[in-house]
């Protein structure tokens, strides 16, 4: 009898704890399409660089830990304005670049 208490404060604590982690928005099927467009052609299927482009203009692994350290906002403004060789896509809407930030973010681990 204890152990099987013992078992569901276990498991109710983590639940409640999966509950208030913060949430970070699943990446969409049009973000990853947008990626698969746009940006794999230098940044790579895996957001590594490692294509002939990439290599070329020595883009960053989307895992380095300068791009890691980069906030949601300043990879949203490279997005947005680009950045180097990098096209601007001032078109998309906000929450567009937000999957698109997060698409990359999922890239990285």
């Amino acid at each position: 009898m204890n152990r099987k208490w013992n078992m569901t404060v276990i498991l109710g604590a983590a639940l409640v704890g999966l509950v208030l982690l913060p949430s970070r928005a699943v990446p969409d099927e049009a973000s990853a399409s947008f990626y698969k467009q746009k940006c794999a052609s230098c940044h790579g299927p895996d957001g590594k660089g490692e294509t002939p482009a990439g290599k070329a203009m020595k883009v960053r692994n989307f895992g380095d830990p300068a791009v890691v350290a980069m906030s949601d906002d300043e990879l949203a403004s490279v997005i947005t304005n680009g950045k180097g060789k990098m096209p601007k896509y001032a078109s998309l809407k906000p929450e567009q670049v937000k999957a698109l930030v997060e698409y990359c973010r999922s890239l990285a681990k």
